[in-house]
């Protein structure tokens, strides 16, 4: 699955791949997979994509604001990002990001996350 992901990112990032195409990847099963609880064992690339169907979780540890530690809950994140609302689920792009020095907390969408120092694993979440 990581193969046809790593595919469908490079394709998507070079515009090669309209949303209709995009659609039909995902509506067949050829794109996401359930979402992990964290990032921290995929965050091994600066650049990497992944699309994952995520359900919201408004409950879990999260460290951030719109780029959130590798280790923060990616059901929460999604919440807090307004990207999916608690209980529903939605396929999320979920980019691998360089890791910040400092990550800043907010409330978001009912959901707080926190202020946290420097932190090796980095992710940022935007709808497909």
């Amino acid at each position: 699955m990581r193969v046809v992901q790593e595919l469908v990112a490079y394709f998507d990032r070079a515009g090669r791949l309209t949303p209709r195409q995009m659609r039909r990847l995902l509506d067949q099963g050829f794109l996401a997979s359930d979402a992990p609880q964290t990032m921290a064992d995929l965050c091994d690339r600066a650049g990497a994509v992944y699309y994952f169907r995520v359900t919201g979780d408004a409950g879990g540890q999260l460290w951030g604001t719109d780029v959130y530690t590798g280790d923060s809950a990616l059901a929460t994140a999604a919440v807090h990002a307004g990207l999916v609302q608690p209980g529903a689920t939605a396929i999320l792009r979920v980019t691998v990001e360089a890791p910040l020095s400092t990550y800043s907390g907010s409330t978001r969408h009912g959901v707080t996350s926190h202020d946290f120092g420097p932190f090796g694993t980095a992710y940022r979440l935007s709808a497909v």
